[in-house]
């Protein structure tokens, strides 16, 4: 899970990185950070689209979680 002091810590190694530059720890940091980001958007969106119900022109209700097994990482 990320938090707001991760996205913060995100925005700043940014702003370093445009202005100064960062060391090579604070670009693992950096690529740690953004992964983490990425995996949480995803699952997020993933998460969403388990969610979904389908109505098909006869009334009939598909849950595309289900139809698709509700796939997780």
């Amino acid at each position: 899970m990320i938090t707001e002091k991760d996205i913060a810590r995100i925005n700043e190694l940014y702003h370093k990185q445009k202005s100064t530059g960062l060391t090579d720890e604070e670009k693992a940091e950096q690529a740690s950070l953004r992964q983490a980001y990425i995996a949480a958007i995803k699952g997020n969106i993933r998460n969403q689209l388990n969610n979904i119900d389908v109505v098909d022109e006869h009334g009939n209700v598909e849950n595309l979680g289900e139809k698709y097994g509700r796939k997780s990482k």
